[in-house]
């Protein structure tokens, strides 16, 4: 009844016009148009709807539920909540039937209202989660929680640990490692240091040939050797003659006790001294205008001002002695010096003029691992006669030094006397300041070192090139070592060979060393005498190359021809025969097979050994620049003792470059070479570094001696103690800055 009743109430309220006019489409709200186009369209507007309808029902959507609507009592009856019925047809319609939703209009429950519920806790914000592949538990506990940390680390190293699993333990890998040697890899350059100015240099002397200078060091040096022996005895008699008054000792009858016969006495010998080192004594004055300023110019003048001196004291009627000994013995120092400094030339010149195509030995820049390394190479013997004939490195200090003394001697000199108003005295100030600042050492500095070191080369069939050739020889540096070096010609012999399979020994012999040949290797030698002996000749190869593992490959008349040691055999797949013990054997293959073996005798020098702990001792890296694929730092350790773990050891590609003889090397010669082998050229570049160490110690305590000497001096004569600078005193102050220069010279030739 309920049911019927909605029914009908629903057809009597609820008609189209109230339908549109609920849409705001009716007549009642569209008063105000003036055009019934732009109305509504009820049957379009319906059609449409039951269209999307239709769609709808056709996809169904997910089923939702739908929260039950209460409505308040008061607004049971209200106009806003009427609709009509679906799928019915409602009265008063114009233009026919209205179709609408076909479902039934719902339902209006009223209930009385639940109790209220209890308030819901506030939602926390959203975290913002990592995704993770495992997410683990985080305890509580600090703990637990670093463990937990590090077990994570584990398993993530763990999953990335096997990734190249066995590319190291791979069996070609693994053979490889032993079978190849190991390789030294130069350095990266550092940053480049501050260039420095370059010197001002004279013009070079020209280039004479040593045998023609030889000659010329030769002429005249007896005469100064004669001429240096008087000047001794001179300054003996008159070095006697001045300790004679204080001493005791016995004099003539004639001065004895006369001061002024004695101080004629004493002039007379130093003019007679003079007479004989009368070269020595006008070099000294002439090379300043040369550009040559030695501290043979201070001698020189102090035995001008000590002369002066000494003819002028009888006129003061002073009793004082004159310092003719000291000058006379600087004077045969100068004379000594030079004496043995063309000696050292003399020997140098014969040396290099003792071979027709000697070695020559350059120190080039930045020629491995960024460092300067001496090489050893054939050629001519260009600038050596240039570099013999330049100055020495003492000249160059006291080019510095000696016009600063100058200076300082005339102004001391000037204080002393005219300074304390003792005019007269001026000479004798002079004099004392000169002859106390003029060392003894002068030209001993460098003389009696390279007298030394030329003599020891000699004897080696060496030569070092000047003092131009050991300028650049401080700090460490390295050195280039050939098969050549190492071992010279001889130093390897044939011990045996044997041929496999059907090849006939010519064609083993013949193509063997044609591959040695055209690799440049050491072995050249010994198989251009078993190709001999064997009738046979080289043959034409190509596409020669070298291998990391010791080893060469060339191809010979479409054959491809291997050579090299067993280990390089094992490594390219070669069958090699069971139970070998050939330690040092040169094997060739022909076409992937064993065709011959080739046993050496490798004897080392014994001058090798010694050389290699005086370079290493001197700072000096040896680089082994060897094409003999037996010379391995492993082979030299274990064969022959030597420290293979202070040689360098380069690339094989990087080794040939080292060792072409085409490449090119300093334009400043360090020194010649008369034979072969790893001794005169250890023995060469070590001496170039002494002999500069003990020139540049002999010169600087030189300048310290002489600097001292003069301040001394310039005290003693401004408080006028006559007493106490004497002129044997003097001496004797002379002769104890002289003693360290033999000292350091005699240590120049010992290693």
């Amino acid at each position: 009844m309920a049911k019927d009743r909605d029914e009908q109430k629903n057809q009597n309220e609820f008609s189209l016009e109230a339908i549109l006019a609920e849409f705001g489409s009716g007549t009642a709200e569209r008063q105000g148009d003036e055009s019934p186009a732009a109305g509504f369209n009820a049957q379009e507007d319906l059609a449409a709807v039951s269209e999307t309808r239709e769609k709808e029902t056709a996809q169904p959507a997910p089923e939702q539920a739908v929260p039950e609507e209460r409505v308040p009592p008061d607004e049971e009856d209200s106009p806003t909540t009427r609709f009509t019925p679906i799928g019915r047809e409602a009265p008063g319609a114009k233009g026919g039937k209205v179709t609408v939703f076909p479902k039934p209009a719902p339902k209006i429950i009223r209930e009385a209202a639940p109790p209220p519920l209890p308030p819901e806790p506030e939602p926390e914000p959203p975290r913002e989660e990592k995704v993770l592949d495992f997410p683990p538990a985080e305890p509580d506990n600090p703990v637990a929680a670093g463990i937990d940390h590090l077990r994570r680390k584990a398993d993530q190293f763990a999953d990335h640990m096997f990734e190249e699993e066995g590319a190291e333990a791979a069996k070609a890998v693994r053979r490889a490692e032993k079978l190849i040697p190991g390789v030294d890899e130069e350095e990266v350059p550092a940053a480049p240091a501050r260039e420095r100015k370059p010197r001002k240099r004279l013009p070079p002397a020209p280039d004479i040939p040593p045998a023609e200078l030889a000659k010329r060091y030769t002429k005249g040096l007896k005469g100064l050797r004669l001429r240096c022996f008087l000047v001794f005895l001179l300054a003996f008699g008159v070095l006697y003659l001045t300790a004679a008054p204080t001493m005791g000792w016995p004099l003539p009858e004639q001065i004895e006790g006369n001061p002024i016969l004695q101080c004629y006495a004493l002039a007379g010998i130093q003019v007679l001294a003079l007479l004989l080192g009368v070269d020595e004594f006008l070099k000294g004055l002439v090379r300043p205008f040369r550009h040559q300023v030695g501290m043979e110019l201070m001698i020189s003048l102090a035995n001008i001002a000590v002369l002066a001196d000494a003819l002028t004291i009888p006129r003061l009627g002073s009793a004082r002695q004159p310092f003719c000994a000291p000058a006379v013995l600087g004077l045969w120092c100068v004379m000594y010096g030079s004496l043995q400094e063309r000696k050292g030339q003399r020997q140098a010149c014969r040396t290099a003029a003792a071979a027709s195509e000697p070695y020559l030995v350059t120190r080039d820049e930045g020629k491995w691992n960024n460092r300067d390394t001496y090489a050893k190479w054939s050629g001519p013997i260009n600038g050596f006669g240039s570099q013999i004939q330049g100055s020495d490195g003492a000249r160059r200090i006291y080019r510095v030094m000696v016009p600063v003394l100058l200076l300082s001697c005339a102004l001391f000199a000037l204080l002393s006397s005219v300074g304390n108003r003792r005019s007269g005295d001026f000479l004798w100030c002079l004099a004392a300041i000169l002859t106390a600042a003029g060392s003894l050492s002068a030209t001993l500095c460098f003389g009696l070192p390279w007298r030394k070191i030329s003599r020891r080369l000699a004897q080696s069939g060496a030569a070092l090139a000047g003092w131009q050739g050991v300028t650049n020889t401080t700090g460490s540096c390295n050195l280039l070592l050939t098969d050549i070096d190492l071992f010279p010609i001889g130093s390897v012999s044939l011990n045996g060979i044997k041929v496999f399979g059907d090849f006939p020994i010519e064609k083993v012999v013949a193509v063997t060393a044609t591959v040695i040949r055209d690799s440049g290797c050491g072995l050249e030698k010994v198989f251009h005498d078993l190709l001999r002996s064997q009738g046979a000749v080289y043959r034409r190869g190509e596409d020669l190359t070298a291998f990391e593992g010791g080893g060469l490959a060339e191809f010979i008349r479409g054959q491809q021809v291997l050579v090299g040691s067993a280990a390089f055999m094992t490594l390219m797949d070669i069958a090699l025969p069971p139970g070998l013990k050939v330690k040092n054997a040169v094997f060739c293959a022909i076409d992937g097979e064993l065709a011959g073996i080739f046993a050496l005798n490798y004897h080392l020098p014994g001058t090798v050994a010694p050389a290699i702990d005086s370079l290493i001792h001197n700072r000096i890296t040896p680089v082994l620049a060897t094409r003999d694929f037996n010379l391995i730092p492993s082979m030299l350790r274990q064969r022959f003792k030597l420290p293979a773990e202070k040689l360098e050891f380069p690339s094989v590609n990087r080794r040939r470059e080292l060792s072409e003889p085409e490449q090119e090397h300093s334009e400043t010669l360090a020194a010649v070479l008369c034979r072969e082998g790893l001794g005169p050229y250890a023995e060469a570049v070590v001496g170039g570094r002494r002999l500069r160490t003990a020139v540049r110690q002999s010169a600087v305590l030189s300048c310290l001696g002489s600097a001292v000497g003069a301040l001394l001096a310039f005290y003693l004569t401004y408080v006028a103690a006559y007493q106490s600078l004497t002129p044997l005193n003097l001496t004797l102050f002379l002769l104890m800055w002289l003693v360290p220069t033999p000292l350091i010279a005699g240590w120049v030739d010992r290693y």
